[in-house]
């Protein structure tokens, strides 16, 4: 999760991505618990590759979520941006054993169900226009057999999410340590795949996982939609997901929607698919699939698709914005 998001800003100019919440909860925290949620096998350790410049506060936060999990939190830097092979080899110190490895980009609705057989489960999602995407072949035997980035032609429509799982760890790891020694690079960078690649032609077997869904956080339109689609996810599952101290003043709340501790709406129409932050205000405006984050100031609304970073202010007409924190539009 090193990686800033510059596809999200201005939202990651003073965030990180992975920190960005999501139905009231930042996606890297959704992320982990959904794994460690499906996984059969209880966590032992987290380890999260951060970059540098992410701070204090922010890491302390990161081994909190592996606490509440009863597993070890673990932090690595990646200091320069050089790819997923780069990344996941900062981490070596853990890759050992059972591992599951993830983009923290990604949030999903899956039933992991681990392949015993196979050394190796990469989780794929069909796809309407796999040309966008890295995607596998398989066999006979639904094993994968190739990985192929952005094919031009027709390979298969099953794309890769970004959820990896490997019975030993430390196979990939010695893979890819020849892959960094060889320096073997696309683009610029390193790739897991061709550590994978490695393993598949040493005779490793690896399987496809499916999931039931699978909802991007790359830029602030798949964002927004993503907030909407977990938020239904979680009002079909029951979750409370209006606060207690919310306060409404001639207010109507369109569920499904997130309103956070000390929330104040007065004069609002709040919803469907609205996640509102902590502390934020809420005055004379309608608001529809929107993300609003903490401690900002929203008047004279009609907001839909919009995105509102923490403590901004907006007095306006605009209905589609994207303002990231301390912004004033008045």
């Amino acid at each position: 999760m090193a990686g800033r998001g510059s596809r999200l800003r201005p939202h990651t100019l003073t965030v990180p991505k992975p920190l960005i919440p999501i139905a009231g909860k930042p996606i890297v925290h959704r992320l982990v618990q959904d794994i460690a949620g499906v996984l059969e096998e209880p966590v032992d350790e987290i380890a999260f590759v951060i970059g540098e410049d992410f701070g204090e506060k922010v890491e302390a936060s990161l081994k909190d979520i592996a606490k509440e999990l009863g597993a070890k939190g673990s932090i690595y830097y990646q200091d320069k941006p050089l790819g997923t092979g780069h990344a996941i080899m900062c981490a070596q110190e853990s890759l050992n054993g059972p591992c599951v490895i993830a983009y923290a980009d990604t949030l999903f609705r899956a039933d992991f169900t681990l392949d015993k057989d196979a050394d190796s489960v990469i989780w794929v999602k069909q796809v309407e226009n796999p040309q966008a995407y890295g995607v596998v072949s398989l066999n006979d035997q639904n094993e994968i057999t190739g990985l192929v980035e952005k094919p031009e032609e027709f390979v298969s429509d099953l794309a890769v999410i970004g959820i990896y799982y490997f019975k030993d760890a430390g196979i990939l790891k010695k893979e890819l340590q020849e892959v960094l020694d060889k320096n073997l690079m696309h683009g610029g960078e390193y790739q897991i795949n061709d550590g994978i690649k490695q393993m598949q032609a040493k005779g490793y077997t690896f399987k496809p996982g499916q999931i039931e869904e699978w909802m991007d956080c790359g830029n602030k339109a798949v964002t927004v939609e993503t907030n909407g689609r977990m938020l239904n996810f979680l009002h079909q599952e029951g979750e409370k997901m209006v606060s207690s101290s919310a306060k409404l003043e001639n207010s109507e709340i369109i569920p499904p929607c997130y309103i956070g501790d000390d929330v104040v709406l007065k004069n609002a129409k709040i919803g469907p698919n609205v996640s509102i932050g902590l502390g934020t205000v809420v005055e004379d405006s309608t608001i529809s699939e929107s993300l609003i984050q903490n401690f900002s100031l929203v008047k004279n609304a009609n907001l839909t698709n919009a995105m509102i970073g923490n403590y901004a202010k907006f007095d306006g007409k605009f209905t589609e914005i994207s303002i990231g924190d301390y912004s004033v539009l008045e």
